[in-house]
Parts: structure tokens; C-alpha cells; sequence
């Protein structure tokens, strides 16, 4: 490539290294809206400095569309070229600066609302009042999530649904779903005796994610064998914190973690049934891949998220 005459060499490389930057956050968010986020530039200007690196370049880079944004054949040979020069970087950066011995970095972690509510954030607030060079970014993801495709450096599911070959550590106590619903709706309706009673309440759905299935609700029968029930009703939430918010409005039935629904059993709002069907399983566990060279980031989060209350 040819250097153009009104630019100074190193205020090119300057150049096209951000630019380069920008088209690699395009590339792999398949967004420009999310992108410019990530980057925290206007889309207009990210989409001026992708046009004008592909007409440096000559080559169309971006396939665009009115929904959607995916990289040319063009597009994917630079991605692949760029993403283990920019990892390399980034880990010769971060080697340097844990020189100093002050934890430093961001760390990426994929998790249900329900463990960023009721685990994640509470030990991780402190832990950044401490270390104020570390940043922490909590994704909620109901599905398995693929680490590497969500640039996330790690994932918090319960015991029983951590992938092989991952590493896991166990981070909070056992857990326990259980059937909730109001005492004025439980009083109308009846208290259901058993799972196969579900099918004529009105329950409340959980999506598992936008365009994902339903949750279905999990029991255990008086043999140990696991019971998965489809439940139908009149509302659908894709948060587990509203699942919960419409049992206590008296909407129906809720299938919710029971340390969640505590309180509001304590108080009175609401009243558990099928508890015999309910059994605990593992808690949460962070898991992250087994060739991850942790971060003094990382180790920070992690060294919180273990320590026992």
C-alpha cells in the first residue's frame, strides 16, 4: 500500500490502526449501532472510518443491509488476520501493566439475572471499590453462551450445566425452583397437589431468551425421576425478576428460585406448593476455558466471587 503524500508515515499506521480497530468491533458485532457502543463513537463517524479505510484499501469490506451488517469474504480474511494480532497486544499490555502489581483489566461475564442479582454484584461491588483499574461488564444470557463468539472470559451457570473441558468453581450454595403463587390467587384457583395439576392454572412463563423456547418447569417425582412440565398462561417475561413480580400481583403460578421468592414468603406475598417435587441441585459456578491464562483482572474477580461469606 502505497502511503498517500499529504500523510506523515507514522500518523498513517496511527490511522489505519483505528481504523482497523473500528472495522474489527463492526466485523464482530455485526452491528453499527453496537459497535459504535462498544467504541463509544457516533455511528456516523464509525461509518465514515470504514468507508474511508475501504476506499484506502480498494476492497468492499462490509456487506450492509437495512438489518444487518456482515463482513465480505474480503471482510473475514482481514478479521481472522487482525483478531491474534490485537489478542497479542492486548496480553503484552496487560503483562506490562501487571508489573506493577495493581490488578488491571476487563473482565467479561456471561450469566442469568438472577446470579448478577443475587451473587455477582454484591461480591463484585466491593472488589471494585478496591481495584479501581478493574472493569467488569455482566451479560445476561439465559442460553449456554459460547465464550469465545461473546468475548466473554467466563460464564456463571448452575453445577449441572457447565460444559466439558471447561474449568468450574463452585460460587454459591445449593439451589432450589420452586412453585409460588399469591394467597388470593392460590384461594381461587386451589393449591395444586401434584405437577400434572399445572395444566389447569394460569402460570407464568419465563422465555429463555428472545426468540428462544419457554421454560419449562423442572420437578422430581416421589422415585427420583425428573419431571419437566409446559406450562401455558396469560403472561410471558423474559426476566425471571418479572416471572416473580406478576406471582406476587396475583397473576398466577411461578416456578422462581426460592432464595428469591424468600422474602416475599417471609412477608406474607406469597405461598409455595409442590414443594415435595422441588429438589436442590448444584449452585452457581463460574466456569472458563481450561487454556485461559488468567488475568490479574481476572484473578481479582475470581478471588472475590470465591470467598465464602
Amino acid at each position: 500500500m502505497t502511503p498517500r503524500p499529504d500523510i506523515p508515515a507514522p500518523a498513517m499506521i496511527r490511522e489505519n490502526i483505528n481504523d482497523l480497530i473500528a472495522f474489527a468491533a463492526v466485523a464482530e458485532e455485526r452491528s453499527f449501532t453496537r459497535a459504535a457502543a462498544r467504541l463509544n463513537v457516533s455511528q456516523s463517524a464509525l461509518s465514515h472510518t470504514i468507508k474511508a479505510l475501504e476506499q484506502r484499501l480498494g476492497l468492499r469490506l462490509l456487506t450492509r443491509t437495512t438489518r444487518s451488517v456482515a463482513p465480505t469474504m474480503e471482510g473475514e480474511d482481514l478479521l481472522a488476520t487482525l483478531n491474534p494480532c490485537f489478542e497479542r497486544i492486548e496480553s503484552r499490555l496487560q503483562a506490562l501493566n501487571e508489573r506493577g502489581g495493581e490488578p488491571t483489566g476487563t473482565v467479561r461475564i456471561a450469566a442469568v439475572e438472577y446470579a448478577i442479582d443475587s451473587l455477582l454484584w454484591p461480591k463484585l461491588s466491593p472488589m471494585l471499590k478496591k481495584h479501581p483499574s478493574v472493569n467488569v461488564e455482566l451479560v445476561m444470557e439465559y442460553e449456554y453462551t459460547d465464550l469465545a463468539q461473546s468475548r466473554c472470559d467466563a460464564g456463571v451457570r448452575f453445577g449441572d450445566q457447565v460444559a466439558e473441558g471447561m474449568i468450574a468453581r463452585r460460587i454459591g450454595p445449593d439451589e432450589r425452583m420452586i412453585c409460588v403463587g399469591a394467597p388470593a390467587y392460590l384461594d381461587a384457583a386451589g393449591v395444586p397437589g401434584e405437577p400434572g395439576d399445572l395444566a389447569g392454572h394460569n402460570c407464568i412463563n419465563l422465555r429463555l431468551s428472545n426468540h428462544g423456547a419457554l421454560y419449562a418447569w423442572e420437578f422430581e417425582d416421589p422415585e427420583g425421576r425428573d419431571v419437566r412440565v409446559k406450562v401455558t398462561g396469560q403472561a410471558t417475561f423474559n426476566t425471571i425478576s418479572a416471572v416473580l413480580r406478576a406471582a406476587i400481583d396475583g397473576n398466577g403460578l411461578a416456578c422462581v428460585p426460592e432464595r428469591m421468592a424468600a422474602p416475599h414468603l417471609e412477608a406474607g406475598r406469597l405461598r409455595a406448593c409442590l414443594e415435595d417435587f422441588c429438589p436442590a441441585f448444584p449452585g452457581f459456578h463460574i466456569y472458563y476455558p481450561s487454556r485461559q491464562r488468567p488475568s490479574s483482572a481476572f484473578e481479582a474477580v475470581l478471588e472475590a466471587l470465591l470467598e465464602r461469606d
